[in-house]
């Protein structure tokens, strides 16, 4: 879906990650990417980092994010700015989704 326009979300792929994380690659281009993710209650967002700068929205739920060491808890409306290379990673308290933004584009993903 590499520079589509258009991106329908019964058109995007979900891909099942395991241990209740779904993720579907949304619309992209080179320099950014949008991502949902779905968490179940208890899923876990392994720590961990890229040379990606990312910013993620809290669409529904409440998670506990660790980012660069610092713990908070986070629900709908909630932003977060993770900077390349900084370790970061979640625990879903109550199921939701979390839609990301890369720069560039996540190519491990597609």
């Amino acid at each position: 879906m590499l520079d589509e326009r258009w991106v329908f979300h019964d058109d995007a792929k979900a891909e099942d990650l395991g241990n209740g994380v779904v993720r579907r690659v949304l619309a992209y281009s080179k320099n950014l990417m949008c991502v949902e993710n779905t968490f179940d209650k208890g899923a876990i967002g392994a720590l961990h980092h890229h040379p990606h700068t990312q910013i993620t929205y809290v669409v529904s739920g409440k998670f506990e994010f660790e980012i660069d060491g610092v713990k908070k808890i986070v629900q709908a409306g909630d932003t977060m700015l993770k900077t390349n290379s900084v370790e970061h990673g979640c625990k879903c308290l109550e199921a939701g989704i979390l839609l990301d933004i890369f720069n560039p584009m996540r190519e491990d993903f597609v």
